[in-house]
């Protein structure tokens, strides 16, 4: 059974990819882009299934009207996937007021105000799914991406909080954590001025291994998608879905440590509670 899909961020990486995809199996994609024309060549192939519309996450009276406009073209949309977003690199000390306020609104705030919107119609026609495409980095965190790790934490605990609210009109949410994939997520990396006295620091060692090209990157983009598909399409998605082996292996290093530090915190825990066991 074909289905409808709303997209954003669909004129490069997972979103690219997604949409070619999707649209090569016969469903109906609703693309959304920042950029006029980037998505030309699918919509002459693809004149029926192809609903190429412009939206920019930081206005959010944009991003109402875009999910408000694509659900009453195509009546239902059974899938938003939640995916533009973009990465910023730097030191915490690094970081301009400006790049900090436009990562959060781009990643986080837009993210927000993309779902909010869709809630009502998809309430409405009686259920449907969203992903959110996060991170590992929503679980873990490498030194120089704080505000990015800020945006994909603070994302994860709002679609988490979410999926509780919505889930009696059966709406259900995917949060897809990929690792690091071979897409264009590091040509768009957006980057802090160094200071000097972040020389020779761990936020330095992982600038220098993302420039010389020694950061690996184990992902595929082609099979990150298949994934997310078809995660999508089954009938009990998972609410994390972490992808790839350096996500599974990072992320799930860090629950153990956290597991293990909690344990040992057990007695001091409890003495918190007003009457102590």
């Amino acid at each position: 059974m074909t289905k409808t899909w709303f997209i954003t961020g669909a004129s490069s990486g997972l979103g690219l990819e997604m949409t070619q995809r999707l649209l090569a199996q016969g469903d109906t994609v609703v693309a959304t882009t920042r950029r006029s024309g980037a998505l030309i060549e699918l919509e002459q192939q693809y004149r029926e299934r192809l609903d190429v519309i412009p939206l920019d996450l930081l206005q959010p009276d944009s991003t109402a009207l875009a999910v408000e406009g694509a659900f009453q073209r195509h009546g239902r949309i059974d899938v938003v996937v939640s995916n533009a977003g973009y990465g910023l690199f730097g030191a915490a000390e690094e970081l301009t007021n400006d790049q900090i306020e436009r990562q959060i609104a781009t990643n986080l705030t837009g993210c927000i105000h993309l779902i909010r919107a869709a809630l009502p119609r998809l309430r409405q026609q009686g259920g449907g799914r969203v992903v959110q495409v996060s991170s590992e980095g929503g679980q873990i965190a490498y030194p120089g991406f704080s505000l990015y790790h800020a945006t994909k934490w603070g994302i994860e605990g709002f679609v988490e909080s979410v999926a509780q609210e919505v889930a009696p009109f059966g709406i259900d949410f995917i949060i897809a954590e990929p690792g690091p994939t071979a897409t264009n997520f590091g040509a768009n990396l957006v980057y802090a001025t160094p200071m000097e006295a972040y020389d020779q620091t761990p936020a330095d060692a992982v600038r220098r291994a993302i420039g010389d090209g020694s950061f690996e990157i184990k992902g595929d983009a082609a099979r990150t998608v298949d994934a997310i598909i078809s995660a999508a399409e089954s009938t009990t998605p998972p609410l994390r879905l972490a992808l790839g082996s350096t996500a599974y292996a990072s992320i799930s290093q860090a629950l153990s440590t956290r597991l293990t530090a909690l344990e040992a915190q057990r007695e001091l825990a409890y003495s918190a509670d007003r009457q102590a066991p």
